[in-house]
């Protein structure tokens, strides 16, 4: 019996790889650059819009590890209206940053590989945003900070971090070494749109068909 059953295995890792193989050079690259281009920009438009972050759960940027305690006590303090202003520009600076994204995020598309497509298409459900990830975080988090910057002194942001920071540096709560609020902030930012981005993944990758693209339910659909 479990010989059998590894036979059965073998025949339909065999039977998925030749329906793989069977796929064009065109179709490959075409399918990975539609289905980065669908997650890419469905994400986009789903975090870059107003209450973006702050509204999901999932993406929604907190405060700091290092400065949660200091929050409680401030919120029991009567600062509460303090941290809720701190934690909405947060997040506020983060949609602005990734309403900026799309213009970086079609150019890496467009230059994917036949191979890197084959080899995404028999990877892992994530493995288009992975690779995506690869490609797009470092240059994308070079354009986010300067974005993050100039929100964040927009809003005061970094001021109200610093007076944040330095009540927490009172109860020897906060260390000065600390990264900048800008770059948490685009750090966060660049994880709620590849978390994003990968949940879209997903949906292709499981129900091809009902994305209602032809090149995708043929590529995906083998």
């Amino acid at each position: 019996m479990q010989r059998r059953t590894v036979i059965l295995a073998n025949l339909a890792l065999f039977a998925s790889a030749a329906r793989a193989a069977a796929i064009s050079e065109g179709d490959a690259g075409s399918g990975m650059r539609a289905a980065l281009e669908r997650g890419a920009l469905a994400a986009v438009d789903l975090l870059a819009k107003p209450d973006g972050f702050v509204g999901n759960p999932a993406v929604r940027i907190d405060l700091p590890g290092h400065l949660k305690d200091v929050a409680r006590l401030l919120r029991t303090a009567g600062q509460g209206k303090l941290l809720d202003d701190l934690l909405l520009a947060m997040n506020r600076a983060a949609e602005l940053a990734v309403a900026a994204a799309k213009p970086l995020l079609l150019s890496a598309i467009k230059s994917i590989s036949f191979s890197d497509a084959m080899r995404i298409l028999r990877g892992g459900e994530d493995a288009a945003t992975q690779y995506f990830a690869a490609k797009t975080r470092a240059p994308l988090a070079l354009q986010f900070l300067p974005i993050v910057t100039e929100a964040t002194q927009k809003v005061s942001l970094a001021q109200k971090y610093k007076t944040l920071a330095a009540k927490a540096s009172s109860l020897g709560l906060h260390k000065p070494e600390d990264a900048s609020i800008e770059q948490y902030v685009t750090t966060r930012a660049l994880d709620g749109l590849y978390l994003m981005i990968g949940l879209e993944e997903r949906k292709i990758r499981q129900d091809p068909i009902g994305t209602g693209s032809a090149i995708l339910k043929k590529v995906f659909g083998a």
